[in-house]
């Protein structure tokens, strides 16, 4: 950060014993680094893990060249994307998943080049801080939409950090961990620069200070926007979880089997609620996917949802696939009235690719068979799903999207007062998946101030209170009903307010960083 610290490390030569040794040491370093990001996640509580993996990927990349940050940087976001992702080879075999684990891993690789090139400018820690985010942005636009699973606001449901979701959402949240952790390697480097040199540069220790202060500081001044109360009253819930008879893909060969657990479920809540034992609900919550024969097509599937939804009395979300005559499949949520029957429906809007549809078919068979079990391609909705339920507006997110942050934000700004996140999670079996979504939902509910309530088909179904706190969740696939009293919201945080302000005014530091680390260099070669 100061001319004096560059200065100590320009005057050591390059082919120094203490040089070689560092360079024989940041390989697995890089490695150590992107294993402590991935055990920073759930399930497990170590979300502080985070700060330690960031500070030893700052001393890995530091003033790097180009060439090695890239090299570096894939070895980091190996070891943080194969064991975070290891869930998507559950049932498909170890192709696909590393596969996607070494594409996720050249994001980060390209970023990490962007890193090792800011860390020579002063305050680089706030530079290499926004290109982590700009990194991040870029992963869950491209290719196909994107894919946002491991961003690091995702791993800080239990962190201390959490609060600033719902000042700046998910792109201020991970600025501000990225931030603290490179933060705290440039303090590092500070004092080990003063021991060797015996002089203090105030200014540089300043600022390696704030790096790691403000982001804690900023976290705990953020903490009155975290509110559980209820503004509008408050609606008994009910979500139910059916199970699936058996684990893995073949789940979807059983479908009658998983519309009559949801069926049986449900009515078995209906006596309990007759009998006193459980409160009668507002309305009732069903996973995606609950019943994957199409009600509007199949007699059978609609007389039992009927009777169901008849049965206890009010208005259900079914999650369903629709089948049209022609065209792409429906990932569909239906709202279901216990006297009209179906009145209105939302049409997931990100579909998962490989999963739901399958972008270019001919290739990917290459890599594995399975893609031929997407027989027909699953169509993209369009417009934001917002029900009406029994006076309760309530947003709709279909499972994948949980991840997208505008298909969350959308819910919210067309006036849901809670936020549902129907999904089937039955395909990855007791894999960590199920735990990395349901933190996605606790940072959401801080983020949008909103009480969240996730129906899953076979676990971990929970509910959760607008601080993100779980209060009621059930065990992996194991039938269950959580039926409780939840808080609801009208107003609208920070975050849900300016969007994608924040990540737009990150980016733009991001790039103002690289443009002048490239200036810099340009204008190095033109006087020599």
């Amino acid at each position: 950060m100061s001319a004096t610290t560059t200065e100590v490390e320009a005057a050591q030569p390059t082919s120094s014993p203490v040089s070689r040794k560092r360079s024989f040491l940041r390989p697995p370093a890089a490695v150590i680094a992107g294993v402590l990001l991935y055990l920073s996640f759930p399930p497990r509580p170590l979300w502080w893990l985070v700060l330690p993996g960031f500070a030893l990927l700052g001393w890995v990349l530091h003033r790097r060249r180009l060439r090695a940050g890239f090299g570096l940087g894939l070895l980091a976001g190996l070891g943080f994307m194969l064991p975070l992702l290891h869930w998507t080879g559950e049932e498909v075999g170890p192709v696909p998943w590393l596969a996607l684990a070494a594409a996720e891993a050249l994001f980060i690789a390209v970023g990490c080049i962007g890193i090792a090139a800011v860390s020579r400018l002063a305050w680089w820690p706030v530079w290499a801080a926004a290109v982590w985010v700009l990194d991040e942005a870029v992963r869950a636009r491209v290719p196909f939409g994107g894919f946002p699973w491991g961003k690091i606001a995702f791993g800080q449901a239990d962190g201390v950090f959490l609060p600033l979701a719902a000042l700046g959402g998910t792109p201020l949240l991970s600025f501000a961990v990225v931030l603290c952790g490179f933060g705290l390697c440039e303090a590092v480097r500070q004092v080990r620069a003063h021991r060797r040199t015996g002089m203090l540069p105030r200014a540089a220790v300043a600022a390696a200070a704030a790096t790691v202060l403000v982001p804690i500081a900023g976290a705990f001044a953020a903490l009155p926007l975290v509110d559980d109360s209820a503004e509008d009253g408050t609606a008994t819930v009910a979500a139910i979880q059916g199970n699936v008879p058996r684990l893995g893909l073949d789940f979807n060969s059983q479908r009658r089997a998983v519309l009559d657990n949801h069926v049986r479920r449900t009515e078995q809540l209906a006596r309990e609620v007759e009998e006193g034992k459980v409160p009668q609900p507002d309305f009732v919550l069903w996973p995606e996917n609950s019943s994957d024969l199409d009600p509007y097509r199949n007699a059978d599937a609609r007389i039992l949802i009927d009777d169901a939804v008849k049965a206890i009395g009010v208005p259900t979300v079914v999650g369903a696939v629709v089948e049209p005559d022609s065209g792409n499949l429906r990932n569909t949520l239906i709202q279901w009235d216990p006297e009209k029957g179906p009145v209105d429906t939302y049409d997931k809007r990100h579909i998962q690719p490989f999963g739901e549809y399958m972008p270019m078919r001919s290739i990917a068979r290459i890599f594995s068979s399975d893609v031929d079990r997407v027989t027909r391609d699953f169509g993209p909705g369009k417009k934001v799903g917002v029900f009406d339920l029994a006076g309760t507006n309530v947003g709709l997110v279909t499972c994948y999207e949980a991840a997208f942050d505008d298909a969350v934000r959308d819910t919210v700004t067309h006036g849901g007062q809670l936020i549902a996140v129907p999904s089937n999670n039955a395909t990855f079996g007791r894999s960590e998946m199920t735990y990395q979504q349901l933190a996605m939902s606790r940072v959401r509910a801080v983020e949008h101030s909103r009480s969240v309530l996730v129906p899953v088909t076979s676990g971990v179904s929970a509910v959760i209170r607008p601080d993100g706190t779980v209060v009621q969740k059930t065990k992996l696939f194991t039938p269950d009903a959580l039926v409780d009293e939840v808080p609801l919201r009208s107003s609208l945080t920070p975050a849900t307010r300016m969007g994608t302000l924040p990540e737009a005014v990150l980016v733009l530091i991001a790039v103002a960083g690289l443009g002048l680390v490239t200036f810099r260099a340009v204008r190095s070669r033109r006087s020599r």
